[in-house]
């Protein structure tokens, strides 16, 4: 009970906190439903630039994703538990939103990595699906990095970020 509340809590400090950040996207032309394909060391900016668009996100089952599927549930998002290491089949979910003409969104490194490298998941969404995959790149301004895996970056309340969403191309 006390970490579902603490959970909520947090949650609360981190949206609205997100909901300070200035955003700038930056979209090719045709840019529309489909895939958002993040880099895991960008959730938090990607929360705080797609906020309020209905985003259906595949968010990992650890005990972090707790905290971030709380703050993304405040900021408007639908979720769906799951990776590709556990809950690899809650992808399929994601199928129904993309086919209502929705976006979906996934971390194209997975919950674990290794950084930087997709994962088949989201490829495997896209043909299924026949939307395109968008990746997403973000520019920070002020901002924390972090000494892990995915070199996870915190941006600092009321910073600038500049989302930047291109084609993904399988190589």
């Amino acid at each position: 009970m006390f970490g579902v509340f603490k959970a909520k809590l947090a949650s609360l400090v981190v949206s609205l906190w997100l909901r300070t950040l200035r955003v700038r996207l930056e979209a090719p032309e045709g840019y529309g439903p489909g895939i958002l394909g993040i880099w895991h060391r960008d959730l938090l900016a990607c929360c705080a630039a797609f906020k309020g668009g209905g985003v259906h996100a595949l968010i990992s089952e650890s005990r972090d994703g707790e905290l971030f599927t709380e703050t993304a549930r405040r900021l408007g998002y639908k979720v769906t538990r799951g990776s590709d290491s556990h809950g690899a089949l809650n992808v399929r979910h994601l199928l129904e939103s993309l086919n209502a003409g929705q976006f979906a969104a996934m971390a194209l490194d997975g919950p674990r990595g290794p950084a930087g490298v997709a994962k088949p998941g989201s490829f495997w969404l896209s043909r299924k699906s026949g939307c395109p995959l968008w990746e997403i790149q973000v520019q920070y301004g002020l901002h924390y990095t972090l000494n892990t895996w995915d070199r996870f970056v915190i941006p600092f309340p009321m910073s600038t970020i500049v989302v930047k969403i291109k084609y993904f191309c399988a190589s």
